[in-house]
């Protein structure tokens, strides 16, 4: 762990705008000193500040609206000719609040003698693959083009990104509707119009008797079931990486998903290779980091296969012609670029290609799950409306 790492910690503070006002919340920040240069920055002016007991030893990296702010600027900056120092000064002011002053940081390391690719790693503000990319954008003498190219690289992993997000945002979003539309029928109408139905003396349908208890039950022990739906979110909040494994693995087997996450990883792990190989990294040394973009574990274990043979002389068109976990074209056009000795030309090619093909296939994919959502709505909420209408279907036929 970096020394400038360590020192990271959370603190409250409290702060006085400059249009009048008071602001308070909470921050990492290297130093007392350091949150007050970054409230100064927003036009706040530190008062006071307690540091949280319990802090985490190191930062995430940047997340990916950072990455590509940051690299973006940093790369017409220094195609231009801009010292480093000077453009990572301008290249703090584009990022997120939480974020600057830890470009102020990496700065600050440069100008004291380290070059770009060890300042990110002491910060920590990026992952392997893009230190990578930097030491070999230093090495080779073109840092603006390692910059420009993680830029592009961050772009199109937020797109791609974004898309799987929704597609599954979309129905959880929508049964979460569904769920809160069925406990206000359970707990207020259901209740309602059943006792009024009892008063009357109307037998009620055992269908519509077990539906009244349920709603019953959840009126009468809201707050036993609010604290126990608070427990379970504390320990799906503490548990979220085994569950969200949990939850891909079995996303992954669904018909249609489990199309759309391949093309996604694909889109990341030939993002990643472009990015690397372009920047002058050996395609074995590519291979090992961009395999960790890949989740499915065939597909992982065929590239993690293909990386060793390279490493022990073998020929990477030889090679990539039995990943069988590979479409067919994409092998063939790899074949043809090694051959050409346009590896990287073809690897940002394919990650084109199959982010073209997540966004056809979420669309389409999209296009079947919304009538789909709507009639399991329909019939979630119906199984309600039901248990309401028998009765009233039994009184007017007794009535008749």
């Amino acid at each position: 762990m970096s020394r400038a790492a360590a020192t990271t910690g959370s603190f409250v503070y409290l702060a006085n705008k400059s249009g009048g006002g008071r602001a308070v919340g909470i921050r990492r920040a290297r130093s007392e000193r350091a949150l007050a240069e970054a409230l100064r920055r927003e036009r706040q002016v530190l008062q006071r500040t307690w540091k949280l007991p319990v802090s985490s030893g190191k930062d995430s990296f940047f997340n990916l609206s950072d990455q590509e702010a940051l690299n973006t600027q940093l790369a017409t900056l220094l195609s231009r000719g801009v010292p480093l120092v000077d453009a990572l000064e301008v290249a703090s002011t584009v990022v997120s609040n939480k974020s600057a002053d830890r470009v102020l940081r990496m700065r600050d390391a440069v100008a004291s003698g380290k070059s770009f690719a060890e300042a990110c790693e002491q910060v920590g503000a990026f992952d392997e693959v893009a230190i990578a990319v930097y030491r070999a954008g230093e090495r080779t003498g073109d840092l603006a083009g390692a910059s420009s190219q993680l830029g592009e690289n961050a772009q199109r992993i937020r797109a791609v990104a974004g898309k799987a997000i929704t597609m599954l945002i979309y129905p959880i979003v929508v049964l979460s509707i569904a769920a809160g539309a069925v406990l206000m029928l359970l707990t207020v109408v259901v209740p309602m119009i059943g006792n009024a139905m009892i008063t009357a003396g109307v037998d009620l349908p055992l269908f519509t008797r077990i539906v009244l208890a349920i709603g019953l039950f959840i009126r009468g022990n809201a707050l036993i079931l609010l604290a126990v739906l608070a427990v379970a979110l504390v320990l799906a909040v503490a548990m979220r990486s085994a569950i969200a494994a949990g939850a891909m693995g079995l996303v992954r087997r669904l018909p249609g998903v489990k199309a759309v996450i391949k093309h996604q990883e694909l889109a990341r792990f030939f993002s990643v290779m472009g990015a690397m190989t372009r920047s002058g990294i050996p395609l074995a040394d590519a291979l090992a980091v961009s395999t960790k973009a890949i989740g499915d574990k065939a597909m992982a274990r065929d590239l993690t296969r293909l990386r060793s043979r390279l490493v022990e002389g073998g020929v990477f068109r030889t090679l990539v012609e039995r990943v069988d976990s590979l479409p067919q074209a994409t092998r063939r056009l790899l074949i043809a670029a090694d051959q050409g000795g346009e590896l990287d030309s073809a690897f940002n090619a394919l990650a084109k290609d199959h982010a073209h093909e997540v966004d056809t296939r979420t669309g389409r994919l999209m296009a079947v799950l919304e009538p789909l959502l709507i009639v399991i709505l329909f019939a979630i909420i119906g199984v309600v409306i039901v248990s309401v209408m028998l009765p009233m279907f039994t009184v007017t036929s007794q009535a008749l």
